[in-house]
């Protein structure tokens, strides 16, 4: 990787990690939420600071390249928080519709 590339992915993968924290203080994330976060933010600083622990895991997994590692991880990642999102829109949808129906029954 390229000595610019790896020093911008660190500082944004910093910064990320840094905001990470600041909403956890805030109240904005879990616990749960901030953990996923920061392990996301700081595997990526490990990968950008050292590329070659990609390609040996990629190796190891039977994957050809590392950046196909990389890819495929972000895929699955992507899936995941896509569904997570799905399941609180449903309960958010539930809980307007139970809010919807005791207002209408209020008003009777």
């Amino acid at each position: 990787m390229a000595l610019f590339v790896q020093a911008l992915v660190i500082i944004f993968a910093a910064f990320a990690l840094s905001r990470a924290v600041l909403r956890l203080k805030g109240g904005e994330l879990t616990f749960n939420q901030f953990f996923f976060w920061a392990a996301l933010w700081i595997v990526a600083i490990i990968v950008a600071v050292s590329p070659d622990l990609l390609v040996r895991a990629s190796t190891t997994l039977g994957i050809g390249r590392g950046v196909d590692l990389a890819l495929y991880a972000s895929i699955i990642i992507l899936f995941y928080l896509n569904f997570k999102l799905l399941v609180r829109l449903d309960n958010i949808e539930q809980q307007i519709t139970t809010l919807a129906r005791n207002i209408a029954l209020r008003k009777k």
